[in-house]
């Protein structure tokens, strides 16, 4: 049933493009809102009490997507219409881009492009200017380039759509509660940690396809591949610092620095060897994440496509 899932998976990231997330009723929106409600009610500062709460929130989503692969199965049609739905609704490359150009447009009007990073990132912007405001937008859409639309693309390539549901319960239990606060260091470290593994090969992907497609936002493969080698690692996230460093090659700019969130400080190792980034690399970042993710795309169909030539 490999041509009805890859059909389901190019569908699904067209729907993406031309729509982005749905406007009401996300469900990813509706898992998030049930896993806090979960939370609230469970929380104790053990990673025992997180593990069991983590189980409790991606073993139904997971089983959901078992049920209608199953169901499915001699439906190729319905597989399909299926796989599309999950697929437009686990991916967020076009939401993602959508904020990234927003901030752009919102840079004359600081209070404003304050207001908007939490749509991007989780530091705090109540003193930050136009230099880090941007820094932060290009580093988030780096990032996110990943977590929003190459990640649950990898996974339903290799699990259709189990893997999309799937993954994208993890990865939002890890945005909900994998911090390193006091709250959450000990209940969210399984989640923090799953995400780790989950995003793993999806991350090198990014960079990997950072490489690949650079001029189409008028970088440098070169550039990407030399700044994701060298700095990828040395970034506190074992995957974020590989699209981070691939990307401030690509386009020729020096990532990394100091990071404010509430009430902790991260100092962050720069990546790149060019300058900062400036209001016009917003859109230039846009332009590579867009490129990254829909060639990850066609890539998800193609390994579905081959996986059916390989047991015809």
């Amino acid at each position: 049933m490999d041509l009805p899932t890859a059909a389901g998976l190019a569908l699904g990231s067209l729907a993406d493009l031309a729509l982005g997330d749905p406007r009401r009723g996300h469900p990813v929106a509706g898992f998030g809102r049930a896993a806090g409600a979960l939370e609230r009610a469970v929380w104790q500062d053990s990673r025992t009490a997180g593990a069991g709460y983590w189980l409790a929130c991606v073993v139904p989503v997971t089983a959901l997507g078992l049920a209608a692969d199953r169901v499915t199965r001699d439906r190729p049609v319905a597989r399909a219409l299926v796989t599309a739905a999950g697929t437009w609704a686990v991916l967020g490359g076009t939401s993602l881009g959508r904020a990234g150009s927003t901030m752009a447009d919102l840079l004359d009007d600081l209070p404003a492009a304050r207001a908007h990073l939490p749509t991007l990132a989780g530091r705090d912007p109540s003193s930050l200017g136009e230099p880090e405001l941007v820094r932060a937008t290009v580093e988030s859409v780096a990032e996110n380039t990943s977590d929003a639309a190459v990640a649950p693309l990898v996974w339903g390539a290799v699990a259709g759509l189990p893997g999309l549901l799937a993954y994208r319960a993890v990865n939002t239990l890890d945005a909900m509660v994998g911090y390193r606060s006091a709250r959450y260091a000990r209940f969210g470290w399984a989640s923090a940690r799953a995400d780790d593994v989950a995003n793993w090969l999806p991350a090198r992907l990014t960079a990997a396809l950072t490489v690949v497609v650079a001029p189409l936002a008028g970088g440098a493969p070169s550039g990407a591949l030399a700044t994701w080698r060298r700095a990828g690692a040395a970034h506190p996230s074992p995957n974020s610092g590989r699209c981070e460093a691939a990307a401030a090659g690509a386009l020729g700019i020096r990532l990394g620095g100091t990071n404010v969130y509430g009430s902790r400080v991260e100092h962050r190792p720069t990546m790149g060897a060019g300058a900062p980034p400036v209001r016009a690399d917003v859109r230039r970042a846009v332009a590579l994440s867009r490129a990254v993710w829909t060639a990850s795309a066609a890539l998800a169909v193609a390994v579905r496509l081959a996986r059916r030539g390989a047991t015809a």
